[in-house]
């Protein structure tokens, strides 16, 4: 069976739930921190509860920040490709989250960052893995180890973009090179928007789909309770959400990629497994922490409880 191979940052979120953002030069009192493991442990844990075989292939440090990654990954049967980091733990993501499930975050890099061409080809992608790399992993010193990898891959392997914020703000020249190694664009409707200059999501799919050379390219664009567009052999699908009742949507755009991946390696059609990926995000939001993605079957459940199908249409 195709995996689930995740290049990018495995991440301790240390989540601060406070009242309001304080003022600057402000203080404010939380009501609760804890530690999550999060970063790439996201996608990878929902990837693997929906069933797929998933593997990690980002660096991990040596201390209690990389035990915690590990812990978490290796307790749902994710594999690690690569050895700990010897002399430097794996950094944190500061999350202040507020009432409104409204999230500022704050990033301390670590051994995360220590990766190498050599190391993320211990994932030892083969035809038909899909491989996933994000947008915050082409800054250096990331970048060029992650360019250097992903050009050997074989053209059967896809190669699946998370762009995240900063991908907008990249040089052009760098943004080519990436799009044009692109199978599957894979984003929320602010970072389509600010690549394309559009407003209308299925218009803001079609220009992503343009600048990316491979017939079999796919886009995907979620658009929070309102579900998502995904843009395949030159339909739109417009796929439902699940609206729920927020309680942290940390990691929910991560659920939905997880899950979409594992359901394209278990043979899923695109729209269903979009549909399931929507399904599996509504259920994340409802629960606190980043890794929050549900089990197959509480996905099911709530497919079961809901007759909501997609809609497709042209371009």
């Amino acid at each position: 069976m195709p995996r689930v191979l995740h290049t990018a940052q495995a991440l301790v979120d240390h989540v601060i739930e406070v009242p309001a953002l304080p003022a600057p030069g402000d203080n404010t009192n939380a009501s609760r921190a804890v530690l999550y493991a999060g970063g790439a442990v996201n996608t990878l844990l929902a990837a693997a509860r929906a069933g797929a075989r998933a593997v990690h292939g980002g660096a991990h440090g040596t201390g209690p920040h990389g035990d915690l990654i590990r812990a978490a990954l290796t307790a749902e049967d994710v594999t690690l490709s690569d050895r700990p980091v010897p002399d430097e733990d794996t950094g944190e993501c500061i999350v202040l989250l507020e009432p409104s499930a409204e999230r500022t975050f704050i990033t301390v890099y670590g051994a995360e960052r220590r990766v190498s061409a050599a190391s993320l080809a211990r994932l030892d992608p083969r035809h038909g893995d899909l491989v996933c790399f994000s947008g915050y992993s082409l800054y250096p010193p990331t970048r060029d180890p992650l360019l250097t990898f992903l050009g050997t891959l074989d053209p059967g392997v896809g190669l699946v973009l998370d762009p995240g914020a900063p991908f907008a703000r990249f040089p052009a020249e760098l943004r080519d090179i990436v799009l044009a190694r692109t199978t599957v664009w894979t984003s929320n409707a602010e970072e389509a928007r600010e690549l394309t200059g559009l407003d209308d999501l299925a218009a803001c799919a079609a220009a992503i789909r343009d600048r990316l050379p491979r017939e079999d390219a796919v886009v995907v664009v979620r658009d929070g309770a309102r579900g998502c567009l995904v843009l395949e052999a030159g339909t739109v699908h417009e796929v439902p959400g699940f609206p729920q009742v927020p309680v942290d949507t940390n990691g929910a755009g991560d659920a939905h990629t997880g899950v979409l991946l594992a359901e394209r390696t278990l043979g899923t059609a695109w729209p269903e497994a979009a549909r399931r990926a929507n399904a599996a995000a509504g259920i994340a939001v409802t629960r606190p922490g980043p890794a929050t993605s549900p089990s197959r079957a509480e996905v099911d459940a709530l497919l079961a409880a809901t007759d909501a199908p997609a809609t497709a249409h042209a371009p």
